[in-house]
């Protein structure tokens, strides 16, 4: 199973367009946004002809990309309808979320799922450094997902590997200085998570 991972893409819908590109062109069977879209119209690019109409539950597919998409809130999404623009498509899990992919169906799952293959996953924006360091200490998840540094990076700390896809390059300290998104090759691992298993783009946006 492959996992897309892109966070702060504030309003860029070149920057959009051209990571929905990318996870088609990888054939990833998810996409999880780490919030930061902060209008919905740089919401819906993501779906890609679905319409909401045919998901029961999460995991259900209704995308013709061919993957689920789930998202989590951004500190700059200040439009409540962002929440329901991606409620219309994918799965809004609020300021933070746990997700379980693989197992049986290779879908995620908003329950804990107990399975051989299950990869573990937490997701938040990143505002807070604290709850993404309790996230990764807490060893309940194979990785944690955030963003809102706009610095890629990638990070095993006892068994928990934590990603940050980047983001739009921004004029701070640290943040990179071109749009970055991220792959998880979950199927790569050797049954723990593993740093090497995800893979950073460039992206020109």
């Amino acid at each position: 199973m492959r996992i897309g991972i892109v966070s702060d893409t504030h309003d860029d819908l070149a920057a959009v367009e051209a990571a929905v590109s990318l996870f088609e062109r990888e054939g990833v069977d998810a996409v999880v946004h780490c919030g930061d879209f902060v209008a919905p119209f740089s919401v819906t690019p993501f779906d890609v002809g679905g319409d909401g109409s045919d998901r029961d539950a999460p995991g259900d597919r209704a995308s013709d990309a061919g993957f689920d998409f789930y998202a989590v809130r951004g500190n700059n999404d200040g439009e409540w309808a962002v929440e329901s623009t991606v409620d219309s498509f994918g799965t809004y899990l609020g300021e933070a979320g746990t997700l379980s992919f693989g197992g049986s169906g290779g879908d995620a799952e908003s329950d804990d799922a107990e399975s051989d293959g299950t990869v573990d996953v937490a997701v938040t924006h990143g505002t807070s450094g604290v709850v993404v360091d309790a996230l990764v200490d807490c060893g309940d998840y194979d990785y944690v997902f955030h963003g809102h540094t706009h610095a890629h990076g990638v990070e095993e700390r006892g068994g928990t590997v934590r990603v940050n896809p980047g983001g739009l390059p921004i004029p701070v300290d640290g943040a990179d200085d071109a749009f970055r998104v991220a792959v998880l090759d979950a199927d790569a691992r050797d049954g723990s998570a593993d740093p090497d298993a995800v893979t950073h783009y460039e992206l020109d946006a």
